[in-house]
């Protein structure tokens, strides 16, 4: 099944020689990486081996928060909230950013508690967020029959339109002179003298000092044939969208058993908080020691399964020569088959709540794997071993959001430039340096 139309990125037919950085990976983190390096006056080149946001960067839920946020990544989403406002003009294009608040319920005292206790987060940011009662709530959300007794309000949280966002980031970095290459999967890196001197693409060679892999779902494949180390498996998550309806809440809100944001067109986009497939495939057994601590705090909120996909990993090559086909060029997009169960629950739990929803209908479903680390917080780091290679990966589904600020930090770090936030907290060393990977239960 198809998943959701992406306004098209047409790639360049020439291939560069040279440039001064290879960028892997056209979602939203690499096109805004892109973008940040190309503005810098650096020669770049991204390379898609599909198409433009076509995997999890199309097929997000379009959230723009930094509440309930980990406290590690506040001050990334921080810059990533002032740097939204800006993109559409920046790209010449619309990305649908609207600032039109998050509101996330409670239904008990307990996470009542969790939410206030989390506010202090927010102490040294200009940014309003603040717990409100069912009262208020009431007049937040007119005509709606949620069963709360309190919420945490973040006025300063936004949403986007995913299949318009990284398209126009990408087309933002052509326009400042980067080559935009897709159907163009990287094969490996080129090492001369123990650091990068380019890479291998099915469609020729590109000369270059550094790479950034910005591979989402794809990056732990991609660095386990270096020989590189990254824990990250997969989650999949069913989403749907409905027909436009009339008089429905401009917030997005979590609740208790419904997730939704209102699109352009009118509908809104939905999704189960309980819909989430984690399946059981030769990574899982690889990883799961750094992933255990994890999988205890989500083991009721994850539905585990061992099929199809198990058979389907484990014939997939892990080595490849430089001059045949890779992985990459055989899975140009991954198009997981959605929940046809979830979405018509969830659409019947958002009715009782908003009967604004009574006559809204589903108009497409599809889903789509977050790629996620066991302390549930992305890598932006340069790779130590590799001297020019470096990794923005990781995003636990937080990476639509995040993007943008995190395409920033990323050229900061190639660039050897003042960096935007301290990246130490996202370092991809933190795997295997010692270091305690802590779980933000609360989160």
């Amino acid at each position: 099944m198809p998943g959701p139309f992406v306004v098209p990125v047409h790639g360049d037919i020439e291939l560069p020689k040279e440039v001064d950085c290879v960028v892997i990976g056209g979602g939203i983190v690499g096109a805004s990486t892109a973008l940040e390096l190309a503005e810098s006056g650096l020669r770049v080149a991204l390379c898609e081996k599909g198409g433009i946001g076509q995997e999890q960067s199309s097929r997000n839920w379009g959230w723009i928060r930094i509440s309930r946020r980990d406290p590690r990544e506040i001050p990334l989403m921080a810059e990533a909230l002032r740097i939204w406002p800006t993109l559409s003009a920046r790209t010449g294009r619309d990305t649908g950013y609207v600032r039109a608040g998050i509101v996330f319920t409670c239904t008990s005292d307990r996470e009542s508690e969790q939410y206030a206790n989390w506010l202090h987060h927010l102490k040294d940011y200009q940014f309003e967020s603040r717990m409100i009662s069912s009262a208020q709530l009431a007049n937040i959300l007119p005509g709606s029959n949620l069963n709360a007794s309190s919420a945490l309000y973040t006025p300063a949280d936004s949403r986007a339109e995913p299949q318009r966002a990284t398209s126009a980031i990408a087309e933002a970095a052509r326009e400042r002179g980067a080559a935009i290459l897709t159907e163009c999967a990287v094969r490996g890196l080129e090492i001369t003298n123990g650091e990068v001197s380019g890479v291998i693409t099915e469609r020729g060679f590109i000369s270059c000092k550094s790479v950034v892999l910005a591979g989402g779902a794809w990056s732990s494949l991609f660095c386990g044939a270096l020989g590189l180390h990254l824990p990250q498996l997969k989650v999949m998550n069913t989403v749907f969208r409905t027909t436009p309806i009339k008089k429905g809440p401009e917030h997005a809100v979590w609740a208790k058993n419904f997730a939704m944001r209102k699109c352009q067109d009118g509908g809104y986009t939905m999704a189960s908080l309980t819909s989430s497939v984690v399946d059981i495939v030769p990574d899982s057994i690889r990883f799961i020691g750094a992933f255990f601590p994890a999988l205890k705090s989500w083991w009721r909120s994850l539905n585990f399964r061992l099929g199809s996909r198990f058979v389907e990993e484990a014939k997939m090559a892990t080595r490849w020569r430089m001059d045949e086909a890779s992985p990459f060029e055989y899975c140009r997009v991954l198009d997981p088959k959605p929940s046809m169960k979830h979405p018509e629950i969830t659409l019947s739990n958002a009715r009782e709540a908003f009967p604004c929803f009574d006559n809204a209908k589903i108009a497409q479903r599809w889903a789509g794997y977050m790629d996620v680390t066991p302390d549930a917080i992305p890598i932006i780091s340069a790779v130590d071993p590799i001297p020019g290679f470096y990794l923005a990966t990781g995003f636990s589904g937080h990476g639509f959001g995040i993007g943008p600020a995190a395409g920033k930090l990323m050229a900061d770090i190639v660039t050897g430039r003042a960096a935007t936030v301290d990246p130490t907290d996202f370092r991809w060393s933190r795997f295997s340096d010692g270091s305690k990977i802590t779980l933000i239960d609360s989160i």
